[in-house]
């Protein structure tokens, strides 16, 4: 597996989960699985996450919610597609148990009539069909529109309304039972669709709480309203997913490299893992090769120093899964090695705040380039002092030493951290990964003579102190 520091997310279907396929995706890059559960019942969830467990305790799984997603209802015929053409006019309901005909769309939203004025578009199956809002009826929950463009549409699809405020509650009946079965199995995260504030997130960790878990949580941004509340958003997360599918047909395409750019400097900033998502190798769902434009929009993430980027349908059912991550993980090495090149200590990230483990990360970042320190060593209870270093984007490796696989996991979405498992060795008087450093040293990551950076804690609450000593010197003085 190439050494690369941008992990990697690819999305298994239950319909291709074998151990042999996910060990072959996990050979050749991957980092993280993805399940959506909009594809998924209980059975295939259980399938793809006993099936990772079985290839390695590394692999970080994440599951998405379906979240607040208003969808067409199912058509009259269900197996046939209505043909819809420019100047039709339609009207648009929210009987959630009606039928859907080329004369009235039904949507699972009841109170749509509500949300919308005229003037504004309803854009279904991502885009593919425009229709401009002409008048409202909100007593009677009719919504009359004219079709701008020619297009097909088959039964319950997505149905996106750019500059609305929509009502729906942030969980579905079906997106708790799909996190009370994420618990039980242990999945990692939980990425949860189409956030429009903290109140989401808020809602999401009461039903986690309710279950005794303790996933991390991943805010999709994929609405206007999610880029207006980000901040907000960002400080009730664990981690950001940049999703670009549903948010390029919210907001004008144009501003989706802004908008990517400008949250992965704020997620790095304030040490929350950030994920780039959507269509980065669509062209390989069918072909053994990418674009070069898919090659520089990869680049263009790993420039940025996202932590990761997801593979959805290239994975799930593409023809070329293996060569797309094989793809990725080249591509995210080539980029990574031109930015060590040009690394100083001046263009290190500088602290964004006051925390003394921020300070200690990014110091002991700064050693390699000023002292040649050729790796940096974190005790990890929880992975709070390896999110910190990953997010100063050193190119020198970090080992983060975690007494949890549970820890190791939650890491894996982090830039640049290579995490391992030592049972039960974390403890306030044991600061320093002794064990861990021999095992370093007889694998051939260090010599006893590398000088390296330890960041431990006297307390056993974030890093206190920062060590930087050659490795032997390390292991005499502990004696």
């Amino acid at each position: 597996m190439l050494q690369k520091s941008t992990k990697i997310i690819t999305t298994v279907s239950d319909r291709r989960c074998g151990v042999d396929f996910i060990r072959s995706l996990f050979e050749a890059g991957m980092n993280v699985v993805r399940m959506n559960s909009a594809h998924l019942g209980e059975e295939g969830i259980t399938s793809i996450a006993r099936n990772c467990r079985e290839v390695s305790p590394r692999i970080g799984i994440i599951i998405d919610t379906k979240g607040p997603e208003i969808r067409t209802t199912t058509n009259e015929d269900p197996e046939s597609k209505l043909a819809f053409r420019e100047g039709m006019l339609v009207q648009f309901s929210g009987n959630t148990t009606g039928r859907t005909s080329l004369r009235m769309i039904n949507l699972n939203y009841p109170d749509i009539a509500r949300d919308v004025r005229p003037g504004q578009h309803i854009l279904i199956d991502d885009g593919e069909l425009d229709f401009e809002i002409l008048s409202v009826d909100s007593d009677g929950g009719l919504i009359t529109a004219r079709c701008l463009n020619d297009g097909e549409l088959g039964s319950r699809k997505s149905v996106n309304i750019p500059g609305s405020d929509i009502r729906l509650p942030a969980l579905t009946d079906r997106d708790r039972a799909t996190l009370a079965v994420a618990a039980r199995l242990g999945v990692d995260f939980v990425a949860h669709s189409f956030v429009r504030s903290a109140d989401d997130i808020h809602a999401v960790q009461a039903e986690l709480d309710a279950l005794g878990s303790d996933m991390k949580i991943i805010a999709k941004i994929e609405n206007q309203q999610g880029v207006d509340n980000f901040d907000s958003i960002l400080q009730a997360s664990y981690g950001i997913m940049v999703a670009r599918g549903d948010l390029g047909i919210e907001v004008p395409a144009e501003r989706i490299p802004v908008i990517q750019h400008e949250m992965i400097s704020k997620c790095i900033a304030t040490h929350h893992p950030v994920i780039v998502a959507t269509q980065m190798l669509h062209s390989m769902i069918t072909n053994p090769r990418p674009t070069r434009a898919e090659i520089s929009d990869i680049a263009s993430a790993v420039y940025q120093r996202a932590d990761c980027l997801m593979l959805s349908g290239e994975t799930a059912n593409g023809r070329y899964p293996v060569e797309a991550v094989r793809t990725m993980a080249g591509v995210a090495c080539e980029v990574e090695r031109s930015l060590t090149a040009t690394t100083t200590a001046d263009n290190i990230p500088q602290l964004a705040d006051a925390h003394v483990t921020s300070f200690l990360a990014r110091q002991a970042v700064v050693s390699e380039r000023e002292i040649g320190t050729k790796a940096i060593i974190a005790n990890a209870l929880h992975g709070r002092t390896a999110r910190f270093i990953a997010s100063f984007r050193g190119s020198c490796p970090v080992y983060a030493i975690c007494y949890r696989r549970r820890t190791m996991r939650w890491l894996s979405i982090s830039y640049g951290i290579k995490a391992y498992y030592y049972k039960d060795y974390y403890t306030c008087a044991q600061r320093y990964p002794l064990d861990a450093l021999r095992d370093f040293i007889n694998q051939g990551l260090l010599t006893p003579d590398d000088r390296i950076a330890v960041l431990g804690a006297l307390n056993g609450t974030g890093a206190t102190f920062l060590e930087i000593n050659a490795v032997q010197a390390i292991l005499d003085n502990a004696r």
